[in-house]
């Protein structure tokens, strides 16, 4: 056994959670709503809980917040369900930081995200990648989101890549099936395949994904669950049947740049105020009410509808 199939033996299948990161009036972390959120998708069904990721608003969070969001759920999630750091950044430097500090916060995985804004090119994908996976032993998943970066891996990089013992997985958010199946084609059986892409997250899985890093599971962790579970038992009726009802929702959560409308449907279940950071700004109220709709149509229990009517965001002083 070699060392990637060590380190990927550890990485969860199934539904994992690109989780929120909720914030108090004041503009600061709200810890206790963290931890209830990682107790609810652990009730839930979900296999494993992305901390500081991209829909954890990571870009504006500071060194210091984001090293306290990985102790927090390392230590309150003690074992009970894999923790996934998301340690992406647009410098080496800074992403190499991170990924040691995930590592001395007890992290389960890395996840980290192509550098944005800078345009890499491929042999700085590589480089950079590389450099990342030698500060720790813990399993490097690689983050494709062109759609938010511009760059992305080439499918020769992410076969170079996956060569490099701790780089063990990729999170895909192309949606491209073709793509995916190419990558299949190239890493080996043991490299840890995710959607990143909430609406082919069904085809992705019958292509030989291990499962969804979602940004629905925010709202609808139990049914995103289910859906992985169905594929992984080859019920593809059951299965299809679950696609299909949370489709209107995974809609209704991408009507304005992720986070916003999924940090107001969390609130709306009464687990989270829904305050966002600027840039982020917040939900218009006929896109809020487009949100309430579609979750009451996936059957999904609304609290407090009446005194939660729109996001909140936070003025930098």
């Amino acid at each position: 056994m070699n060392a990637c199939t060590k380190l990927s033996s550890n990485l969860p299948r199934g539904s994992l959670v690109a989780l929120i990161t909720p914030f108090l009036h004041d503009g600061s972390v709200d810890l206790q709503k963290f931890r209830t959120l990682i107790d609810w998708h652990i009730g839930q069904g979900t296999s494993g809980i992305v901390v500081a990721g991209t829909t954890g608003e990571s870009s504006t969070l500071s060194i210091e917040e984001h090293g306290r969001l990985l102790v927090e759920a390392a230590q309150h999630a003690a074992g009970r369900i894999p923790i996934v750091a998301g340690v992406g950044a647009n410098a080496t430097s800074e992403a190499i930081a991170l990924a040691r500090i995930a590592s001395e916060a007890g992290a389960d995985a890395l996840l980290s995200v192509v550098p944005y804004y800078n345009k890499p090119t491929q042999d700085g994908l590589f480089r950079h990648f590389s450099a990342q996976a030698e500060v720790t032993s813990l399993p490097l998943i690689l983050y494709s989101v062109a759609g938010r970066t511009v760059v992305d891996f080439s499918v020769e990089t992410v076969q170079r890549l996956a060569a490099h013992p701790n780089i063990c997985g990729i999170k895909d958010a192309s949606g491209d099936m073709i793509r995916a199946q190419a990558i299949a084609s190239v890493v080996p059986t043991d490299f840890a395949l995710y959607s990143g892409d909430d609406f082919t997250a069904l085809p992705y899985v019958a292509v030989g994904g291990w499962g969804i890093i979602s940004v629905t599971a925010n709202v609808a962790p139990r049914m995103v669950a289910d859906l992985c579970a169905y594929m992984a038992l080859g019920q593809l009726d059951m299965a299809r049947t679950v696609a299909r009802k949370l489709h209107p929702l995974t809609t209704a959560l991408f009507c304005e740049s992720n986070p916003i409308a999924v940090k107001h449907a969390v609130s709306l279940l009464g687990l989270s105020a829904p305050m966002l950071r600027l840039p982020m700004t917040s939900l218009p109220p006929e896109l809020a009410e487009c949100v309430a709709v579609a979750m009451r149509e996936a059957g999904l229990p609304i609290a407090n509808r009446n005194t939660v009517t729109h996001s909140g965001v936070v003025d930098p002083k």
